[in-house]
C-alpha cells in the first residue's frame, strides 16, 4: 500500500511538471512527450539507484533542466517546495532509514572481515617460508570477494550469479599460487599487477546484480569506479592525518608506533577502506553530482596540454623513447588515466546535449593520446626484434594495443559525431562492450605467462 501511495505522488509530481510546461509553451517551442520521456528515463534510472520517488523527481527534474529552460524554470520555482516535501518523505519513511541503517552494518562488518583476511595467512603461518610475493599476488583476494559479497547481498542476485562469481574468484586464487614463481620475477610482477584487474570485473559483475549484459548498468560500474577510488583516496589522506597525529601523541610518551602502523593498521585499514568507500558511493550515488566527472573537466585540458607538448618537444629535438621498466609502467598509467578521463566524460554527459568545446577538446586528447601510443608501440616493438621477448615487453605490447584498438575507434566516433554522422550512444555503447578486454587480457597475463616464460 505504501508503495501504491509513492507511485501515485510521483505521478502527481510529472503530472505538475507536465501541466507547468505546457502553460509555458507559448514562450518556447518544445516537445512536452519528449521531455517527458526523458523525464522518466532519468527517474527510473534513480530508482535503480535505490533513491525515493520524490529524491529522484527532484533530482530528474534539476537535470532535466540542463536541456529545457521551462524545466529550469520549474526547478527553481518549486525547487523550495520539493526539498520540504522530500524532508518530510524521508522523515516519515522508516523503512527507508531502516535499509540505510542495515548496509551501513553490513558494510563495517564486511570492511572487518577483510582487515581480519588479511592478517590471517600470517597469524596462522600459512604462507609459505620464503614467499616474499605471498601478499602482492594475492592482496585483492582478501577483499574483492567480500566487496562482491555485499553487492551480492544488496542486490539480491540470484544463484546463477553468484556462482559465476565464486568460480572467478577461486581461479583467481588458484592461478596466484600455483605456479613456482621466482621471487621477486617478472612473471609474478605482471601477476601482481594483473590479477586486481581481472578480479575488478568479476566485482562488476556482482554490482551489475545479474544485468551486466545492460550498456547503461556496464557505465553504473564505471562511474562507481571512478568515484570508489576519490572516496578511497579522502579516505586515506584522512587516515595518514590520523596516524601522523596519533604517532606524535605516543612519541610525546616515549613510544613508537611505527612498528605498529606497519604490520597492523595500515594494511588492515587498507583493505577495510574499499569495502567502506564503496558503501559510501552507494549511500551518496545521484544525492549530489559525482565527483568524477567534475575532475574530469579539470584535468582533461591540463593532460591534453601536456601530451601535445610532449609530442611537440620530440617533434622539434628529435629525441625518442627510450624505455625502462618504470617508464613503461608510467607511461601505461599515462594512457590509462587518459582512457579514464575519456569514460567519465562520457558518462557526465547527456546524450541529447547539443556538440560544445568540450567534446572537440576530448577528441583532441585522444587524438594526442593515440599519437603517443603509436609511438610507444613502435619502442616496444623495436625493442623485442633487437633483444628479443621478455615478459615485461610482451605485457607492454599487449595491454599497449588493447589501449591502441580502443582510443583508436574512440576518436572515430568522436569525430562522427562531431560530424553529426553518428549519434553520441554509440560511443558510450563502445566504451561499456569493451570493457571485458581489459579483464581478458589481465587474465591472459595471469593464467599464460607463468608457464610462458618460465615463472621468471
Amino acid at each position: 500500500m505504501e508503495a501504491q501511495e509513492r507511485g501515485i505522488r510521483l505521478e502527481e509530481q510529472i503530472e505538475q511538471w507536465r501541466s507547468y510546461v505546457r502553460r509555458r509553451q507559448a514562450i518556447q517551442t518544445v516537445d512536452v512527450e519528449e521531455l517527458e520521456d526523458h523525464l522518466r528515463e532519468q527517474v527510473s534510472s534513480l530508482l535503480r539507484a535505490n533513491l525515493t520517488e520524490d529524491e529522484a523527481f527532484l533530482i530528474a527534474v534539476k537535470r532535466l533542466g540542463d536541456l529545457d529552460s521551462l524545466s529550469r524554470e520549474f526547478a527553481r520555482e518549486h525547487s523550495d517546495r520539493l526539498w520540504k516535501q522530500l524532508v518530510v518523505s524521508r522523515d516519515e519513511s522508516d523503512e527507508t532509514r531502516s535499509s540505510a541503517t542495515r548496509e551501513g552494518v553490513v558494510a563495517f562488518g564486511l570492511a572487518v572481515l577483510a582487515a581480519i583476511a588479511i592478517k590471517l595467512p600470517e597469524l596462522f603461518g600459512l604462507t609459505l617460508d620464503g614467499d616474499e610475493g605471498f601478499y602482492a599476488r594475492n592482496v585483492s583476494l582478501f577483499v574483492f570477494p567480500l566487496l562482491a559479497g555485499f553487492f551480492v547481498w544488496k542486490r539480491r542476485a540470484g544463484s546463477a550469479t553468484q556462482r559465476w562469481l565464486a568460480a572467478g574468484f577461486v581461479a583467481g586464487a588458484v592461478f596466484a599460487n600455483i605456479y613456482p614463481f621466482e621471487p621477486a620475477g617478472s612473471t609474478e610482477i605482471l601477476t601482481a599487477m594483473h590479477l586486481p584487474i581481472a578480479l575488478w570485473l568479476v566485482v562488476g559483475v556482482a554490482y551489475a546484480g545479474g544485468r551486466w549484459g545492460d550498456p547503461e548498468v556496464r557505465m553504473d560500474f564505471v562511474r562507481f569506479s571512478g568515484e570508489l577510488f576519490i572516496y578511497y583516496v579522502l579516505i586515506a589522506l584522512g587516515g595518514g592525518v590520523f596516524s601522523g597525529l596519533m604517532a606524535l601523541l605516543f612519541q610525546a610518551i616515549g613510544i613508537d608506533v611505527e612498528p605498529f602502523f606497519q604490520r597492523w593498521m595500515i594494511p588492515c585499514c587498507a583493505l577495510g577502506a574499499v569495502v567502506i568507500a564503496s558503501w559510501l558511493v552507494e549511500a551518496k550515488q545521484s544525492v549530489i553530482e559525482n565527483m568524477a566527472p567534475v575532475l574530469t573537466k579539470l584535468f582533461t585540458p591540463l593532460f591534453t596540454i601536456l601530451l601535445i607538448a610532449y609530442l611537440a618537444t620530440m617533434t622539434f629535438t628529435g629525441r625518442m623513447i627510450e624505455f625502462n621498466r618504470e617508464l613503461l609502467i608510467a607511461f601505461d598509467l599515462l594512457l590509462a588515466v587518459v582512457l579514464g578521463l575519456l569514460l567519465y566524460s562520457i558518462s557526465a554527459r547527456d546524450p541529447r546535449a547539443p556538440k560544445n568545446v568540450f567534446d572537440v577538446l576530448s577528441v583532441v586528447l585522444v587524438i594526442s593520446a593515440l599519437l603517443v601510443d603509436a609511438l610507444a608501440l613502435w619502442t616496444i616493438a623495436s625493442r623485442i626484434s633487437e633483444m628479443g621477448f621478455t615478459p615485461n615487453r610482451v605485457a607492454a605490447l599487449g595491454e599497449n594495443i588493447v589501449l591502441l584498438v580502443n582510443l583508436a575507434w574512440s576518436a572515430v566516433l568522436y569525430v562522427r559525431f562531431l560530424r553529426g554522422q553518428t549519434p553520441f550512444t554509440s560511443l558510450e555503447r563502445w566504451q561499456t562492450n569493451y570493457l571485458p578486454v581489459y579483464g581478458i587480457w589481465a587474465a591472459i597475463v595471469v593464467t599464460a605467462f607463468p608457464p610462458l616464460f618460465g615463472y621468471t
